[in-house]
């Protein structure tokens, strides 16, 4: 019999030899494809334990440092303990018993955790054993399961020296924020600083004056071929024009002198494949490539390293290595066959003499580059049987790794210099792609630009090929352009990754879950482009931290306490060195913190409409910011209000409910449209009389329990749950589509996606079944 939580072998229990129990429940089909009948295989679905959640779970006592203890409590997590219980029962009868969660520390640490359980009823502990295999295929399992190893106890120290850090700034300082300025809020050590960027960088964007300039394009003509060039110099000094004025003047020089072309240099330039993707930098890559978030990606490429089924569809096929890396380290077999495939299909001309290796300053090694478990495995093969999402992200894996044991593209520069009789000097630079090298497979994606003044790629300019030095040219057209020097860009979430890793705050694993805490929290919104603006709520709470405990908002400390997490791996440094080093300093900070009284509040200029006596001050409610009053009680004035890009404050006049042409079903009042906390909605005219809320409903019952299926809303986004909850947690992401799904004939809704070119796809909710089309 199959179980919930793994897989079993059709084989009787006592007959059991081996047991290997997993971190998540995808990879069990991949696997079981491996291994012989005597395995059992489970999954602890993730972590099985953790500290408590209504209380800290940490004792701290640092006395001295020799003497001191760090104790920690855990407890199971909810609906483990079936989980625990099937494991321990499986393990009772097992010879043998590995332990296979990831191989990273909160991998260590599950396995940390489920031996504990095993070893509560099994007595002789040498049968338990600890694997990892950096990809999910036949040859790294075995190779696993023939050099079994322990628990790495310097990855469980790490681990646990991170969460007690984590801890210790979320328990003891969200309950002083509630205080100060809302209930609910919460801080987090590494999500504090990442929203401290974002704030730091709205904060130079409202300060910043932009500064006129103005650049000068000649078009020029010889032998009737046409190219243009900028002015570099005036009187042998770099062209720096400010105003409009001084433009038109020089405009008029150059238009009166006769000009000729100065030098002509030729030179050669190389550009390098990058190297393979390591977490960051796919995240980076496909969010400026694909359009994925950092969240999308990481869920994506998860299912690429569990596995996929391909031609056949009950087996799942693993297609990448382990994606939680930050060395760009590639084993010797998958560069030999990367050789091979570019000899084969691109010739030799395009491989270089040797394997090019790869490293990265600081980069744990532990894991190997994010790359194809096999490039034969190609993405046009993958494209037939993966989703459109799995199959863009497998694509760009695979060129990336491909190519960057590929040769150098090769470019003929030429820099070209026009000297005028008048004082001014045009310059141009122009390149030619001799040979495109790995440009063959892959062109590394760029961050977007669009804020900032566009400059001409070079490979784009012409340039006459029998242009020569000292031969006279013709201006036939001077140009003034207008420019203002632009602010700094706000981040995206693949310019946010890359800043944290430059900063050497959180780590690549943490990004995701960083990006999603950060607007989850409503301490940011992204704007039309994607670009992250911090609310009211997040400067307030970003201020407040900074200024009453600067040290885990700074971003140097919060490096190199990442530095000692890895020291602690690493075996050099002791997590409670760690601990204690943290802890006397940030008791300190936050007794004081803690100790004065009252709100923090953001203070205006704007003097109270009403009372006329005192000032505005931006407080927090349950529907977001609103200024008020400082004479409040007396004064009870509120208004809502905009912030201008330059942080300037207006009030902004509420609008009234709306009455609509609908009456109430209970007191045949008229109902009104209203925005709440979780968005628009429709209520009774008649509150708090009568208390109606308008709910839109299913056509099909609750699949869990037959109760009514409604419409509900969460922070601006809808989607349908039970009307039951939270007795029934039964619910569906985003819209759907009401009908039948017309290939199983099961499912009474199909889910619905609006996609990019406005076409809409409709998709049956069982995995199973398949059935997706468009319209």
């Amino acid at each position: 019999m199959k179980s919930e939580i793994g897989y079993m072998n059709e084989r009787n229990q006592k007959e059991m030899k081996k047991l290997l129990i997993l971190e998540s429940p995808g990879k069990i089909k991949t696997i079981s494809k491996f291994l012989g009948k005597e395995f059992t295989i489970l999954s602890t679905m993730g972590h099985i334990k953790d500290l408590p959640q209504k209380e800290l779970g940490v004792v701290i006592n640092p006395s001295a440092k020799d003497d001191g203890s760090v104790d920690l409590t855990y407890t199971v997590l909810d609906k483990k303990d079936k989980i625990i219980a099937e494991i321990c029962k499986a393990a009772r009868t097992a010879d043998e018993i590995y332990l296979a969660p990831d191989p990273d520390r909160e991998g260590e640490i599950i396995a940390w955790h489920i031996a504990q359980e095993i070893e509560k009823v099994v007595k002789n502990k040498e049968k338990i054993h600890r694997i990892t295999f950096n990809e999910i295929t036949k040859t790294a399992i075995e190779n696993a399961l023939k050099h079994p190893g322990v628990i790495d106890e310097h990855k469980v120290d790490a681990q646990q020296a991170r969460r007690v850090l984590d801890r210790l700034v979320g328990y003891e300082v969200s309950p002083v924020l509630w205080r100060k300025i809302s209930k609910g809020l919460s801080a987090g050590r590494v999500q504090s600083v990442a929203l401290k960027l974002i704030c730091d960088r709205e904060t130079a964007i409202r300060d910043f004056k932009p500064e006129e300039y103005w650049s000068i394009h000649g078009l020029f003509e010889y032998e009737k071929q046409k190219f243009s060039a900028q002015l570099a110099q005036i009187n042998k000094k770099k062209a720096d024009i400010k105003d409009e004025k001084t433009a038109h003047e020089i405009v008029k020089k150059a238009q009166s002198g006769a000009y000729i072309v100065e030098s002509i240099k030729d030179s050669a330039r190389s550009r390098s494949a990058a190297a393979p993707f390591i977490t960051s930098t796919l995240q980076q890559a496909a969010y400026n490539t694909l359009g994925f978030s950092v969240q999308k990606t990481m869920q994506v490429a998860q299912k690429l390293y569990e596995g996929i089924p391909l031609e056949d569809s009950s087996t799942p096929v693993a297609l990448i290595t382990y994606m939680r890396t930050d060395s760009p380290r590639i084993a010797e077999s998958a560069l030999k066959e990367a050789r091979t495939l570019i000899k084969d299909q691109f010739g030799s001309e395009y491989l270089p003499g040797k394997s090019l290796v790869y490293a990265k300053a600081g980069g744990q090694d532990a894991h190997e580059a994010v790359r194809p478990i096999s490039v034969a495995v190609s993405p046009d093969y993958v494209k037939k049987f993966a989703s459109s999402d799995e199959a863009k992200l497998y694509t760009l894996i695979w060129k990336r790794f491909v190519a960057c044991q590929m040769k150098p593209a090769e470019y003929a520069q030429r820099a070209v210099t026009l000297a005028g009789d008048n004082g001014l000097i045009f310059k141009v630079t122009g390149s030619t792609l001799m040979f495109d090298g790995f440009l063959r497979v892959y062109a590394e994606p760029e961050e977007p630009t669009s804020d900032q003044e566009e400059t001409q790629d070079p490979e784009k300019i012409t340039i006459p090929k029998n242009l020569k030095e000292k031969s006279s040219v013709d201006l036939e057209k001077v140009t003034p352009k207008q420019h203002f020097t632009q602010p700094p860009a706000r981040y995206t979430e693949a310019s946010l990754v890359k800043e944290l890793e430059k900063e050497g705050i959180g780590r690549p694993s943490t990004y995701a879950t960083i990006m999603k805490t950060i607007q989850t929290r409503s301490y940011t919104s992204l704007d039309a482009k994607k670009k992250f603006i911090p609310t009211e709520l997040g400067m307030a709470v970003t201020r407040l931290l900074s200024e009453n405990l600067p040290k885990i908002m700074n971003t140097q400390f919060t490096a190199v306490m990442e530095e000692d997490l890895d020291k602690i791996a690493q075996g050099t440094m002791k997590r409670d060195t760690l601990i204690f080093d943290f802890y006397t300093p940030f008791m300190h900070d936050l007794e004081k913190f803690q100790g004065e009284k009252g709100k923090q509040l953001e203070i205006t200029d704007i003097t109270c409409p009403e009372c006329k006596k005192n000032k505005l001050a931006i407080r927090f409610g349950k529907t977001g910011s609103f200024l008020g009053c400082l004479g409040y009680p007396e004064c009870k004035f509120t208004s809502n209000f905009e912030r201008s890009e330059d942080g300037t404050i207006k009030l902004v006049t509420a609008q009234a409910p709306k009455l609509l042409d609908e009456n109430c079903p209970q007191c045949s009042k008229p109902l009104r449209s209203m925005v709440g906390r979780f968005g628009p909605f429709i209520a009774c005219s008649g509150y708090p009389e009568c208390k109606y809320i308008h709910t839109v409903k299913a056509n099909f019952p609750c699949p869990e329990d037959s109760g009514e299926v409604i419409e509900r809303s969460w922070k601006g986004k809808k989607f349908w749950g039970c009307k039951n909850y939270p007795k029934c947690k039964f619910s569906i992401s985003g819209d759907i589509e009401q009908t039948i799904c017309p290939q199983c004939k099961k499912q009474p809704y199909l889910l619905k996606r609006i996609n990019k070119d406005e076409t809409v796809t409709l998709t049956c909710p069982d995995k199973s079944c398949g059935y997706t089309s468009t319209k």
